[in-house]
């Protein structure tokens, strides 16, 4: 049984990730268009490509650290080693230098690939982490519930501050706002990595017979169906989540009218997450985790389309329902992180090979697969709506705004609900394969 000192120390990683996970979300593909002076179509592709290149790398990540020794365990020493890193590269990227056109292109592109990669090998290895702390399926949704409301507070931290702070300290300069704004963020990420890496312990490890190469570990994971049904749900989960978070603050600021709301709009909606993420343990004592996970998706799917009728002079319900749209999304977060740890035991159950960090570095490749289309195809249809920065809009690029930020992200969320129902993990057959686990490890 873990103590909620070692659960929030977890929770703190994330809360580190998210200082970073969120700002891009949020305000990167702002900062390009607005800050930066990158046209929309071209913030797109680099999201696509860039995300892309990083997504290659995740399942090599994964299986450096399932192979990877120490003192410390397999996963926790990545905290340590890369916190720094992490943090520097960070505000290098919100940096805006005096370049040409494509010199700021060049330099956007290679910035925001070094941090996706140093964000890659820090969080694969930190997600890999919350697999290995206990071995009870319930426990595990409670150690995601503590991640994610410590990653929202991390979001929350981003959404409320990232403007004010902007404002404050550029002195009217957004571009020197950023990049102090990231120097302050960066620095509070690293502490935050470094008490987790010093206030959690790895309990599962597995015992292998025999070392596999990447590609047996490959073909042995592709044998694990429910990791295939995971991978697909989280693909279009991300595409369809991210499309909509990166369109808040266009939707506030054109659809609604309302540019000096945008943070507040923001911050509503991490507070939903935190509480949305808090209700997830609760919720799983109660209704089976496939069948809630199911029924959130069409919760959400719902939120989003009344989105749509609302008239834009109804600002408080236009924050209402985002509002609710972010508590019932993120309500089902620490289901799917729980859910990783469940195919991981099947897979062992099935063959024998626990492959913690590779299960969890291939999920995320899906994940980064769905930011990367969610970015991109937030870009472009900007781009094909006629979006220009700090000018005028049309009513019909107002309207492409209002579906994107809308429908399409409510067909995404039907879509995740209907790959769900092809998963076979319910909660009495993981209590048979951790019984069957537990006995085979007594044997050994």
């Amino acid at each position: 049984m873990l103590t909620k000192k070692e659960k929030i120390a977890y929770g703190l990683g994330d809360t580190a990730s998210n200082i970073i996970f969120q700002t891009v979300m949020l305000f990167l593909t702002f900062f390009y268009t607005d800050i930066f002076g990158i046209s929309p179509a071209i913030v797109g592709t680099l999201f696509l490509v860039v995300r892309i290149i990083d997504a290659v790398t995740d399942p090599l990540m994964g299986a450096l650290t399932d192979a990877t020794r120490t003192k410390y365990g397999s996963y926790r020493p990545y905290l340590l080693w890369l916190a720094i890193p992490f943090g520097v590269i960070s505000i290098i990227t919100f940096t805006t230098p005096d370049l040409s056109p494509s010199g700021k292109v060049i330099y956007a592109f290679v910035t925001y690939t070094l941090l996706m990669l140093v964000y890659t090998a820090i969080n694969i290895p930190y997600s890999a982490l919350g697999g290995v702390l206990s071995r009870d399926p319930n426990e595990r949704v409670s150690i995601q519930s503590y991640r994610f409301v410590f990653g929202m507070l991390g979001g929350l931290l981003v959404s409320s501050c990232t403007l004010p702070l902007v404002n404050w300290l550029g002195h009217g300069d957004n571009a020197l706002g950023y990049q102090l704004t990231m120097v302050i963020m960066s620095c509070f990420g690293v502490i935050l990595f470094l008490v987790c890496f010093r206030f959690t312990k790895e309990r599962v490890v597995a015992q292998q017979h025999k070392t596999l190469t990447l590609k047996a570990q490959m073909a042995t994971l592709w044998q694990n169906g429910p990791f295939k049904i995971l991978c697909a749900a989280a693909l279009m989960l991300l595409t369809s989540m991210v499309l909509r978070t990166t369109l808040a603050i266009y939707y506030v600021k054109y659809v609604l009218g309302e540019g000096d709301l945008v943070t507040h709009f923001v911050t509503l909606g991490m507070i939903g997450n935190i509480l949305g993420c808090a209700c997830a343990q609760p919720l799983s004592k109660r209704i089976d985790k496939k069948t809630a996970y199911i029924y959130l998706q069409y919760i959400s799917a719902a939120l989003s389309c009344v989105a749509f009728w609302l008239p834009s002079e109804q600002l408080i319900l236009a924050f209402a329902v985002y509002f609710l749209w972010c508590f019932f999304t993120q309500m089902a977060t620490p289901l799917l992180w729980a859910k990783m740890a469940d195919a991981i035991d099947y897979g062992q159950w099935q063959n024998g090979h626990r492959l913690t960090g590779l299960v969890y570095a291939s999920v995320v490749f899906f994940i980064k697969l769905g930011l990367a289309l969610g970015g991109a195809i937030a870009g472009w249809l900007l781009a094909y709506y006629g979006y220009q920065a700090n000018t005028e809009l049309t009513e019909l690029t107002k309207t492409g705004i209002l579906t994107s930020f809308t429908l399409y992200p409510a067909i995404g969320s039907v879509l995740v609900a209907l790959i769900m129902t092809r998963y076979i993990l319910d909660n009495k057959t993981l209590k048979q394969i951790n019984d069957d686990l537990v006995a085979h490890s007594q044997k050994e």
